[in-house]
């Protein structure tokens, strides 16, 4: 396909990603991008670090300039956002009152953050009734982290619900600030779906040692915002207790924990996870499970329409199975193979799981899929602060791996997982062994 329309709707990594392919792959036909949004692509990760903090503007961030886009011929309509997709007219509407044709159509309507139906916290009808006017916030925009930003500092105190990479990034940039940080995981370690038990303990001591109170097994019940408010927003039975929090607080947010404790805060932080946007595909009728479902092509159930980044849902054998992956890598790399089958070039596309993050001076990265792993076996560091945990699955193949301040061991890594190397864990704990060697040829 080289001429006609294709609309991208959903202006992030991965439809700019989308966008930008189509041209340089010498599409010369009408390309049209739907953003929500009022600011052109940008890149998220450095939200809950360097934008937070303030050591970088928020522009800082921005992936696909407006300007550039439109030298490549490519209509970027910030903040118009896609309303109704008819498939039968191949039509979308939009929230300006007007409708596009389109001959092919790629979906790459992110996530937003889970707000819990909680008291004080989200009220109405589901997370569109959220608001942070009262100290409750989540990270997601760089709107978002101007706001929160605000609420950093010394003599500041934040409570962040939730022990995944959201938070734990948000919890070492407010302490950097120095800010007093109160971490809340319900599971009983942290980033329990993403990494194995040694992993998550490296955290958890990292945290404890920056002077984070992480605080697992405990939820958020509520958030207080009236003096002597109890959870079900009656008076509480303590009244003392409520008087002493109202006179401690004013104005501000005071979280009430599954525990039955309530701590003072300067700010809420929502990082409980992420879901789809796929409201649309789902009415319009496109097969959905936690997200708009595609395969290895980037296809959808509806003819012509694709869908990539945090919006969709693939299956992948050598994954486990279906997932929904949330990183900056998988957005890129699956917004450039969703132009690429829109355009009739499909190539399979295949999944690394790259994750990383930024914590302190700690680099975090991720590659495989933990999930397959039947066990873990650690490669001891001289650094304290370094760490190299090794997934294996039942038959001691290398399925996974996270390494913190070790990238040369990582890419040893990288290539075993990707040959789904047979490893003997003895010499993976041997130091005076090359990594290398651990491989059974």
């Amino acid at each position: 396909m080289n001429a006609g329309t294709i609309v991208i709707v959903g202006a992030g990594q991965a439809g700019g990603w989308a966008a930008t392919t189509l041209r340089e792959r010498g599409y010369i036909g009408r390309i049209i991008l739907l953003g929500d949004e009022a600011h052109a692509p940008y890149e998220r990760p450095p939200l809950s670090k360097a934008v937070l903090s303030g050591s970088v503007p928020p522009e800082s961030t921005e992936l696909f300039s407006a300007e550039r886009l439109a030298a490549l011929d490519i209509s970027f309509r910030p903040g118009i956002a896609a309303t109704r997709l008819r498939l039968a007219d191949k039509q979308v509407d939009t929230s300006d009152g007007g409708a596009i044709a389109y001959d092919k159509l790629i979906l790459c309507m992110g996530g937003r953050p889970i707000v819990p139906p909680l008291p004080g916290v989200a009220w109405g009808e589901g997370a569109a009734a959220f608001t942070d006017a009262h100290g409750v916030h989540v990270l997601r925009t760089r709107d978002d982290a101007l706001r929160l930003r605000a609420c950093l500092g010394p003599g500041k105190h934040i409570v962040i619900v939730g022990g995944g990479w959201i938070g734990l990034e948000v919890a070492a940039t407010a302490r950097q600030a120095g800010t007093r940080v109160t971490v809340l995981e319900q599971a009983d370690r942290l980033c329990a779906r993403s990494v194995l038990p040694a992993v998550s303990a490296h955290l958890a001591a990292m945290h404890a040692a920056q002077g984070v109170d992480v605080r697992l097994g405990v939820g958020l019940r509520a958030v207080l915002r009236e003096p002597g408010e109890s959870q079900a927003g009656r008076p509480s039975q303590s009244q003392s207790q409520s008087r002493s929090v109202a006179e401690l607080t004013g104005s501000h947010p005071v979280a009430e924990l599954t525990d039955g404790q309530r701590l003072v805060a300067d700010a809420v932080v929502l990082g409980v996870g992420l879901q789809a946007n796929d409201t649309l595909a789902r009415e319009a009728g496109i097969a959905c499970q936690r997200g708009v479902l595609v395969d290895q092509y980037c296809r959808t159930s509806a003819p012509d329409v694709y869908a990539a980044g945090d919006v969709a849902v693939s299956t992948h054998a050598e994954a486990g199975g279906t997932m929904r992956l949330e990183s900056w890598q998988n957005a890129q790399d699956q917004g450039t193979a969703a132009a690429l089958s829109a355009l009739g070039e499909p190539a399979p596309y295949l999944p690394t799981g790259a994750v990383w993050s930024e914590q302190y001076d700690a680099m975090v990265q991720i590659v495989g899929f933990p999930a397959l792993a039947a066990s873990e076996v650690l490669r001891p560091q001289t650094d304290a602060g370094a760490l190299v945990s090794v997934a294996l699955d039942g038959g001691g193949r290398v399925v996974a791996a996270v390494t913190v301040n070790a990238p040369r061991d990582l890419r040893q890594l990288r290539k075993w997982i990707a040959q789904r190397a047979l490893v003997n864990p003895a010499l993976l704990q041997r130091p005076d062994v090359p990594l290398a060697n651990a491989e059974i040829r």
